[in-house]
């Protein structure tokens, strides 16, 4: 499991074709709220596709809307289809998907006509694994562009206001104004970093679907250095297939008036970033570990984003200290007893029908999921003790692995002491038992 925010995708594709069509509102309030999910940082929403709901992670970092994972959804149709071949981010080649014109994508109170979106069809690529719920989508520009649009990480709710005076004014009078560019449908701010004992001015991309803090471009403009005191890691899951590169703690990072200390910065490495278009300028992205500590606005139409502190503005800024990779691989039936109560056939009228008789013989099944290591870091406190990729897990600090969510996984992994954990693993149908402690090592 990577950094406790293992969920830590980050999207940004290269193709641009033309700009997407926006959300319109079709109800007569001024606003309209919409509740989300957030896990590893990282923004999921529901919206209907031609009638069909599915889930999107929420993505500045995007500009076209896309699909994958449809598989169970048979019953989602397109028209105006034609094939293309799509690349981004990651060290992989390009690969085969599909363009769909004259969609219809709606979530209460808005709509979106005619709307374009490119189908993944290869069904490897799938996020659902890494973040523990079926995720079938990814939107960015089209959804970001046109109103004031608040995302509240505290309270989890999207809310998009119509352009009103009042509207506006409330907004200017609560939040700070922070400057932004729109550049090929995505924002970018300017921001304060000091990777050493040199603050520098960094031009970064405002990626909500990255849920990492930073992303620094190793080298960039000759201005960004790995810190010396640093470690390879597995990155997260790109466009194009895997990122690798390094992560370090850097001295700080501030954006207008709000600065942070010992921010746990990600440097990739070039292979990963080879195919991405950058803008002039450009040294890196600002994701949602930073993000998730404010309420924010964004105001594309007059390049502004609105900034207000929350409550988790001075949480501290860890990272996953085991080593592991885990994922969600599939389902499995689970045995549990079930207390079963009986009550007896009163036959005499003087016998107390308050005496009960329990048993525990019944048994019920239920799907589970099912945990494994998908990859251990080197020299990582896991590697050490010898587990390996493959690895089922079975339990965690005594407790059945099955009981918990994969946020919740991840959470005993990123824990800020340098605790003890213990995991039982089957292998090759093998039971293990490995003890090791999360180390400090940044």
């Amino acid at each position: 499991m990577r950094k406790k925010s293992f969920c830590f995708f980050l999207f940004l594709y290269s193709f641009s074709f033309f700009a997407q069509d926006g959300f319109r509102f079709v109800t007569k309030r001024n606003k309209v709220s919409i509740p989300f999910k957030l896990i590893n940082n990282l923004v999921f929403i529901p919206l209907q596709v031609n009638g069909v709901e599915l889930t999107f992670l929420l993505d500045s970092g995007v500009e076209e809307t896309v699909l994958f994972s449809l598989e169970e959804k048979k019953e989602l149709r397109f028209k105006n289809i034609e094939k293309i071949r799509l690349r981004g981010l990651g060290s992989e080649e390009e690969i085969e998907g599909l363009k769909a014109t004259g969609n219809l994508v709606e979530v209460k109170g808005l709509e979106a006509r005619d709307h374009l979106l490119y189908v993944i069809l290869d069904q490897n690529f799938n996020l659902s694994s890494h973040i523990g719920i079926p995720v079938n989508g990814i939107i960015g520009y089209s959804f970001l562009k046109d109103h004031l649009i608040e995302i509240n990480y505290a309270k989890k709710r999207i809310t998009l206001y119509k352009e009103t005076i009042k509207n506006r004014r409330r907004i200017e009078r609560r939040f700070e104004k922070v400057p932004i560019t729109i550049e090929r449908a995505k924002p970018y701010l300017v921001a304060n970093v000091s990777t050493g004992s040199v603050e520098t001015q960094s031009k970064l991309l405002i990626d909500i679907g990255n849920s990492d803090a930073v992303w620094l471009f190793q080298n960039a403009l000759n201005k960004i250095q790995v810190p010396q005191k640093s470690f390879e890691d597995y990155l997260g899951k790109g466009f194009s297939g895997d990122v690798h590169g390094s992560r370090a703690r850097i001295g700080s990072f501030s954006i207008a008036n709000f600065k942070f200390k010992n921010v746990i910065g990600a440097f990739p490495d070039s292979s990963s970033v080879q195919h991405v278009k950058m803008v002039s300028g450009r040294i890196g992205s600002v994701g949602g570990e930073i993000l998730k500590r404010f309420r924010l606005v964004f105001d594309y139409s007059n390049n502004i984003l609105f900034l207000k502190k929350n409550s988790n503005y001075d949480a501290p800024f860890v990272y996953n200290k085991s080593g592991v990779e885990i994922s969600h691989t599939g389902m499995q039936w689970v045995q549990e007893t079930v207390q079963l109560q009986t009550i007896p056939i009163v036959v005499d009228p003087y016998e107390s029908r308050g005496d009960k008789k329990t048993s525990e013989f019944k048994y019920k099944f239920q799907l589970k999921p099912v945990y494994e290591i998908t990859s251990v870091r080197k020299d990582s406190p896991a590697a050490v003790q010898g587990l390996k990729k493959g690895d089922v897990l079975i339990a965690i600090n005594g407790h059945a692995a099955h009981r918990y969510s994969l946020q919740e996984i991840t959470f005993f992994l990123k824990a800020e002491e340098e605790k003890w954990i213990t995991i039982d693993i089957d292998r090759n149908g093998m039971p293990l038992k490995f003890k090791f402690q999360l180390l400090n090592i940044l």
